[in-house]
């Protein structure tokens, strides 16, 4: 493992230098990785794993969309896509990788296949540490690893797919076999993982439920919505509300940020902008730090993962998410984006409403 100084704390890391590609293929050349799910990060997890020469079976059921789309992603019915259970039966190595609440609603038929020396593999620690709401309880004489891309399986597989890797963490729930890190290593490199860090089930899910409500997604929707509003009522119009909410922070400012720091994207920025950032910056975290404080100690106290298991496994779930996503695509804020993405040189335009 590698020593690495994040901000003055040394953390070990794998990288692909000291477990390359070939390694992993020498961990997993005996085992059968059957995917179970083809939803968020089945696909692109499965075709990098393919792509990688690993031994890949799908599991989904017959029937449905996702079905369709692993059929279409090269998925052969009865070679290499089988029906949930058959593929479990097969697979040496289990990846769990169908939403929270499928999760729950499959352990049954699942864990009957959960057979002494296989590994159950997941992407998020979720059912695994509310083990008291999931009723996710692995068995004895089974490894029990995770290994979780920073991004979604969109992600994953476009950044596979240009030569690049995701940043991905890894862990250990139960080791019956010995084998248990090196399974995981292997199978974080095999999917495409850039570099790995260590955690644990419980907090690789606390920091995951808490990013995902956070910075990553609620804050900064919320967050827009409110600079849009008060743009929008002090006279602006939607274009230039949604280009200084929006389109300069994720077409201009961010690309710098991710490519050498917040510090280097100040400092690339006008006197003005460095000044009024570096005066507002305190006011907005002294501002916001309640609410984080709020949303990690729901997370903690198992409030958030109760109201995800109550919420969507209500029959009419779909319909009520599509509702809510309907009400966000068709406010005036992403109507505008819509307009602002088609006028970008070079992209094909989407119709504007």
């Amino acid at each position: 493992m590698a020593k690495i100084n994040f901000g003055g704390t040394w953390e070990e890391v794998v990288t692909r230098e000291e477990f390359p590609m070939e390694k992993a293929r020498q961990v997993l050349e005996n085992e059968l990785i059957a995917i179970i799910g083809y939803g968020v990060q089945g696909p692109g997890q499965a075709l990098n794993l393919r792509d990688n020469g690993i031994n890949v079976i799908v599991g989904q059921r017959p029937g449905t969309r996702s079905w369709d789309k692993a059929v279409a992603d090269g998925w052969e019915p009865g070679e290499t896509l089988f029906p949930i259970e058959e593929a479990a039966r097969q697979g040496t190595i289990i990846q769990f990788l169908l939403s929270d609440a499928g999760q729950i609603q499959l352990w049954d038929a699942l864990k009957k296949h959960l057979t002494p020396g296989k590994a159950l593999y997941f992407s998020h620690g979720f059912g695994v540490t509310f083990k008291e709401q999931t009723g996710i309880i692995p068995p004895a004489g089974i490894d029990v690893i995770l290994a979780a891309p920073k991004g979604s399986g969109t992600t994953v597989r476009r950044l596979f797919l240009r030569g690049e890797g995701i940043n991905s963490s890894y862990a250990v729930y139960q080791d019956a076999t010995g084998r248990a890190k090196e399974r995981a290593i292997a199978l974080g490199i095999a999917i495409g993982s850039g570099y790995l860090f260590p955690t644990d089930f419980k907090k690789e899910v606390y920091s995951d439920l808490a990013g995902e409500r956070g910075t990553l997604m609620g804050a900064i929707a919320g967050i827009f919505e409110a600079q849009y509003e008060v743009l929008r009522a002090n006279g602006h119009s939607p274009s230039e509300a949604f280009n200084e909410t929006v389109e300069e922070l994720t077409q201009s400012l961010m690309p710098l940020v991710a490519e050498n720091g917040m510090d280097w994207m100040y400092a690339n920025c006008s006197t003005t902008a460095q000044r009024g950032a570096l005066d507002w910056r305190k006011k907005f975290k002294e501002a916001t730090l309640p609410v984080f404080k709020e949303l990690y100690a729901s997370v903690a106290s198992g409030q958030e993962s109760q109201r995800v298991i109550d919420t969507c496994s209500q029959p009419d779930y779909r319909e009520k998410l599509d509702a809510e996503l309907t009400e966000m695509r068709e406010s005036e804020l992403w109507q505008a984006g819509k307009a602002v993405r088609a006028l970008r040189p070079g992209r094909v335009k989407e119709p504007v409403v």
